[in-house]
């Protein structure tokens, strides 16, 4: 693949509410530092180049950016990156925040806000991203106690004009239903790739019989998560991988995409070569072999 001249067009686009996005799509959560996610102690990343591989992202057709506030180190601040490079922002660009975990400002992660502070976090993040409305935001849960409170609170929200769409973190089945009796849902983000359980796979089938989005999380990273990319010992990966002349981390992006035309993708990186990468991944076709092989692929998860 020729990465230089694809463009986020070649993954096919699809609607998250009334905003149409490519489906490949750009992470912030790595734009802020070098090594592991939320390490109090990573290098913080340069300014500048953070700043051009944003821009190089929206030069290439990025235009979903999926964000928070609290993804930030302790000289960077994603949004504030965000803002800096692409305001005003392009007609197109749909940014995609979460709202519900919260860090103070050493970095330590706090109770998940309370249906009364969730405001608080959207008016954060509009602030930080210099909006007078969000385009989407998700409730991003632990655990498997009700939502409808939470998600009851960013409805209110909704109607009030601050957000557009609404969407749901790190959730299970039920919580989707919980949440679309009280208001639209268009998208689920989901840790997924690889070596998901059925369950997992149910899930975003469901989703794409519904016309929710499902995005995965952690689809290039897997066991590392946060600490990014892990060494893949599988020698399905390898061997496509190789009969493409792709690196790994592609064939497993090209095989999230493969799941479903409503399977979007946000792989993040802070350097310009895996952006394009990331990018060229949208035009990647993998034979109905390749799926099957790689769907056989099950290893352990942190």
């Amino acid at each position: 693949m020729t990465s230089q001249t694809i463009t986020a067009a070649a993954s096919g686009t699809w609607k998250l509410g009334d905003r149409t996005v490519n489906r490949i799509g750009f992470g912030a959560m790595r734009l802020t530092q070098h090594g592991e996610a939320f390490a109090p102690d990573a290098v913080p990343r340069d300014r500048d180049q953070a700043i051009s591989v944003l821009r190089r992202a929206v030069e290439l057709g990025v235009n979903h950016i999926d964000t928070a506030a609290f993804y930030f180190s302790p000289l960077r601040s994603a949004n504030e990156l965000i803002n800096q490079a692409l305001a005003p922002y392009p007609a197109d660009l749909v940014i995609t925040t979460k709202v519900g975990p919260g860090r103070d400002p050493a970095g330590q992660w706090l109770a998940h806000a309370t249906p009364g502070q969730l405001r608080g976090q959207v008016e954060e993040n509009l602030r930080q991203l210099g909006r007078d409305h969000l385009d989407v935001v998700n409730l991003r849960i632990v655990g498997t106690d009700s939502i409808a409170e939470r998600f009851g609170a960013l409805a209110e929200l909704r109607e009030a004009g601050l957000i557009r769409h609404l969407g749901l973190s790190n959730v299970r089945p039920h919580h989707l239903a919980e949440a679309q009796a009280i208001a639209p849902v268009v998208c689920v983000q989901n840790m997924y790739g690889i070596g998901a359980s059925r369950e997992q796979k149910e899930f975003l089938d469901l989703c794409g019989e519904q016309g929710v989005a499902f995005v995965p999380f952690y689809s290039i990273a897997g066991s590392g998560r946060t600490a990014g990319a892990t060494t893949d010992h599988s020698r399905e990966v390898h061997a496509i991988a190789r009969a493409h002349g792709v690196s790994t981390a592609q064939i497993r992006l090209a095989w999230t995409l493969h799941q479903g035309p409503h399977v979007l993708a946000i792989p993040g990186t802070g350097d310009p070569g895996h952006l394009a990468q990331n990018v060229a991944v949208g035009s990647l076709r993998l034979s109905e072999e390749e799926l099957a092989a790689l769907d056989s692929v099950h290893h352990e998860t942190a």
